[in-house]
C-alpha cells in the first residue's frame, strides 16, 4: 500500500513526495559487497534490511521520521534472481514498516553488488536535533545496545556460529527509532546515531559543540553473551562497546534537570573543554570503526 507521504510513486520520470513540514531531512549511504556485507554471511533479505536501517537511523537522529526512500542497485550480470528479489523485497518491506515508501531509483550493471539509498524524512514541526547543541552540564545518554554488531562481526571473522543473536545484530541492525523520536520531543540538545562507534560518534558531537565528555563504564549495560563471546575469542568486550560500529543505536545529550525519555540510559556528562574520557582516562584502544574488507 502506498503511504500517505507518497503522492506519485514509481512509474513516471520522477516521484512526488509530500513535505508537510515544509522542510525535508535527507541522508544517503551506500553498501558495497565485501566491504559492508558478504553474501556468504548474510542473506539478500538481511542486506536489504540493513540498507534501510542504516539510512533511516540517520534521519531519526535528527528527529525526523522517514517518508520515502530512493534506491539504486548495481548488480553483476550473473546475479541470481533470488539475490536481486531478496534485496528489493526486504528494502520495500522495511520502508513500509517505517510508514515510508520506495519511490524510485535505478538499476545498473556493476562488477559487484552495490546498494545506494537516499532517505527523505519529515521533522513534523520539530527543530532538527543537531550535533552542535550539547552544553556543559548536560548528561550523556544512549539508546540501544552497544557493541553487538562488532561482536557479531568478530564471530563471523573467526568462523564461529555461536551466539546467534550477536550474529544477527551484525547482519541486520535494529535501530531504536522510537527512542530517537522521543528524544527529539523530550528536549535533547544534541543527538547522533552510533554508526562509527560510541567514542567516535560522541567525538563528533564534542567537536561540533565545542565541549568535552566524561563517560563511566559502570553505567553502560553489557549483556552476559557479549562478555562470553569476548572470552571465547580472546577479545576485550569493552573495545566492542566503546568503538564497535554499525549498532545504529543513538547517543544524545540532555539537560540534567529533564527526565530522560523511555529507552535512554545515562552514561556520562558534558563539560567544558574537549575530548572524551572513560572512567577518568583517555581510552587506549581504537578510536572508531572501520568496515571489513576482503
Amino acid at each position: 500500500m502506498q503511504p500517505l507521504s507518497t503522492l506519485i510513486g514509481p512509474g513516471d520520470d520522477a516521484a512526488l513526495v509530500r513535505a508537510a513540514d515544509g522542510r525535508v531531512a535527507v541522508s544517503a549511504d551506500m553498501l558495497v559487497q565485501d566491504r559492508h556485507f558478504r553474501l556468504d554471511w548474510s542473506s539478500p533479505r538481511d542486506v536489504g534490511r540493513k540498507a534501510v536501517a542504516q539510512n533511516a537511523a540517520d534521519v531519526a537522529a535528527m528527529g525526523a521520521r522517514p517518508t520515502a526512500f530512493l534506491v539504486s542497485l548495481g548488480l553483476p550480470p550473473d546475479t541470481s534472481i533470488d539475490v536481486a528479489d531478496g534485496i528489493s523485497a526486504a528494502i520495500g518491506e522495511s520502508a513500509e514498516e517505517l510508514g515510508a515508501g520506495v519511490v524510485g531509483g535505478d538499476l545498473v550493471q556493476a562488477g559487484q553488488v552495490v546498494i545506494s539509498v537516499t532517505v527523505l524524512g519529515d521533522l513534523g514541526g520539530r527543530s532538527p536535533i543537531r550535533r552542535s547543541g550539547a552544553l556543559p552540564g548536560d548528561v550523556v545518554a544512549v539508546a540501544g545496545e552497544l557493541g553487538r554488531s562488532a561482536a557479531g562481526l568478530a564471530l563471523l571473522l573467526g568462523g564461529s556460529s555461536d551466539f546467534p543473536d550477536l550474529l544477527a545484530a551484525h547482519r541486520v541492525p535494529t535501530p531504536p527509532y522510537s527512542a530517537a523520536w522521543a528524544a527529539a520531543d523530550g528536549g535533547a540538545h544534541a543527538m547522533t546515531d552510533i554508526s562509527d562507534g560510541l567514542l567516535a560518534d560522541l567525538g563528533h558531537i564534542c567537536d561540533a559543540s565545542g565541549v568535552g565528555m566524561s563517560l563511566t563504564r559502570s553505567h553502560m549495560a553489557v549483556s552476559p553473551e557479549l562478555v562470553a563471546a569476548a572470552k571465547l575469542l580472546g577479545a576485550d568486550h569493552w573495545e566492542w562497546v566503546l568503538t564497535g560500529g554499525e549498532d545504529h543505536g543513538f547517543a544524545a545529550s540532555f539537560p540534567a534537570d529533564v527526565p530522560l525519555p523511555a529507552g535512554w540510559t545515562t552514561i556520562g556528562a558534558v563539560h567544558d573543554g574537549s575530548g572524551i574520557s572513560v572512567d577518568g582516562e583517555t581510552w587506549p584502544g581504537a578510536g572508531g570503526w572501520q568496515s571489513f574488507s576482503v
